[in-house]
């Protein structure tokens, strides 16, 4: 179980390392949107090679479902977000962090699945939460510290994010341990549910708003390399 702990954090380390790293480099608005399109892109791979993948045991309605599940939860997390910090500036970037949320555990949790029952972790995957979790956390990351958000405040947020995804793996290897009949498939189908949601209401109109019209080939291009790894 503590592997999967280690597992589950690390993996999403990326995200605390580019949260915090904007509060020493300055880095472009426009870069951060074409980085937020790149990023887009990876997640869009991994949704439709890799967490549809793990759902494909599903039925049709209960795949539905269970992506509809995903998009109630970032809804239920992006409107409480709103009502603490409104919808643009801080509002905005912490919709983004909210989706992070969504995705991550739900991720964390199929890892740590796996490594109970023995199926194999796919590298693509692993490779795509990675490199999409960069944008992912910078592009929020850049907008809190314009807001006056300190390194010590945005490395509190992140870790928190990675805390959670290590302690969801861990819930999830206990699961697979206890029971072998645990899958993975709807907790990938609540991650593409709640995934989707966010790439169409924050990180997509963020890439474009900062990016312009490079966000759409970043983000192609961003798919095309996820999609080599799979």
């Amino acid at each position: 179980m503590l592997g999967a702990f280690g597992l589950g954090a690390v993996v999403q380390i990326s995200l605390l390392v580019a949260g915090v790293v904007v509060c020493w480099v300055t880095v472009p608005r426009r870069v951060v949107g074409i980085l937020a399109g790149f990023g887009a892109g990876a997640m869009i791979a991994a949704i439709s090679f890799d967490l549809l993948a793990e759902a494909e045991d599903l039925e049709p309605w209960q795949l539905v479902a269970w992506m509809l599940v995903g998009v109630a939860l970032f809804l239920a997390g992006d409107r409480i977000v709103e009502r603490r910090f409104g919808d643009q500036g801080e509002g905005g970037a912490m919709g983004i962090v909210v989706g992070s949320v969504v995705d991550g555990v739900p991720e964390s949790i199929i890892l740590g699945i796996q490594l109970a029952t023995g199926f194999p972790v796919s590298a693509s995957f692993i490779g795509a939460i990675l490199v999409s979790n960069v944008p992912q956390a910078l592009a929020p990351s850049a907008d809190l510290a314009a807001a006056g958000w300190g390194p010590r405040r945005l490395a509190t947020l992140w870790s928190a994010v990675v805390l959670a995804c290590g302690v969801a793996a861990a819930l999830g290897w206990l699961a697979g341990d206890l029971s072998s009949g645990v899958t993975g498939s709807a907790m990938a189908a609540i991650a593409a549910g709640g995934l989707l949601a966010m790439l169409t209401d924050s990180l997509m109109p963020f890439a474009y708003e900062h990016g312009g019209e490079l966000a759409g080939g970043a983000t192609v291009l961003g798919f095309c390399l996820s999609l080599g790894g799979t």
